[in-house]
């Protein structure tokens, strides 16, 4: 599908295939990518996270609040921006596991609350101005070969969230615990455990992700996020990861996420309106879901 709509947007385009216009898209699908490589292992266990958008922004204006308006060094600040992600991440798990309540609900709830709770620090005001080698996470490129630096990060991601989810137990439990929970339970499985630290592995990735939204943006805008839970949840089952949990790959996501990044430019390229973007973005989506449904009924 990928190699189809680079024909595709080559073949219409003259800018498609510059350097220029590529580097473009691996920067732009950075943040995605990020997220959904946390998203993937969610979805895995048969879950779901609707409130990474709103946590990356309350993890974004932390940073900001705390580098820009308090003064904090900013490496601490990052630590206090990947801190809140993860905490985030652990509440919904927590209420998830200890009441059983569905994730779905959870994170609906933590999607307001932490962009309440953002809006309420910031006063609805952007934080700006970071230090120069904070902006090189998400301007910078590494020297000689030109690969934007948020897409270094995103691939990095990539292959740990890969190793995590194939070449360790980890991952084989969340797998097992996808498939069907009752019996990784009966199995011997610290099931409440697995789920717990999944979320927040999941916010810990959003607080990453927050980290180069920022520093790309050189600002902490507390209405920023809105709609990545969509654009993760996207990526992860049009990579092949599907909803009912125990199947999914992390490179998959990532491919996921290329194939949003290439339909997004290639609507740009041809000055597509804003709200047609939209429609097709939202038609993918639901494509996404319709395809998971006929695979799930084909295996």
């Amino acid at each position: 599908m990928l190699l189809v709509l680079c024909v595709i947007a080559a073949a219409t385009s003259p800018y498609f295939l510059t350097w220029d216009n590529i580097r473009d898209i691996l920067t732009d699908t950075s943040v995605n990518t990020i997220i959904a490589v946390g998203m993937t292992f969610v979805i895995v266990i048969a879950g779901i996270d609707l409130s990474v958008g709103s946590v990356l922004a309350l993890s974004s204006v932390v940073l900001g609040w705390a580098a820009i308006t308090h003064g904090i060094p900013t490496p601490v600040s990052i630590v206090l921006c990947l801190f809140t992600g993860t905490v985030c991440g652990l509440v919904n798990g927590s209420v998830v596991v200890r009441w059983s309540v569905p994730s779905f609900i959870v994170t609906l709830g933590m999607m307001f609350a932490a962009r309440g709770l953002t809006l309420l620090i910031t006063h609805s005001e952007r934080v700006s101005t970071f230090p120069r080698f904070f902006q090189i996470i998400g301007t910078g490129e590494v020297p000689v070969v030109h690969i934007p630096m948020p897409a270094v990060v995103a691939v990095g991601t990539v292959v740990a969230g890969h190793v995590l989810l194939t070449r360790t137990t980890f991952g084989r439990y969340a797998l097992a615990i996808g498939s069907n929970e009752e019996t990784a339970r009966l199995s011997g499985l610290n099931v409440k455990l697995i789920k717990l630290l999944v979320f927040a592995g999941c916010g810990f990735a959003t607080g990453l992700a927050a980290v180069v939204n920022t520093s790309r943006l050189d600002a902490a805008i507390p209405t920023s996020g809105a709609g990545f839970e969509l654009e993760a949840i996207a990526a992860v089952i049009i990579g092949g990861t599907s909803l009912m949990g125990g199947k999914g790959t992390v490179i998959g996501t990532f491919f996921g996420a290329l194939i949003m990044g290439v339909i997004r430019n290639g609507l740009n390229l041809h000055d597509t309106p804003d709200h047609i973007r939209m429609i097709v973005i939202g038609v993918v989506v639901v494509l996404a879901v319709v395809i998971d449904f006929y695979r799930r009924e084909t295996r």
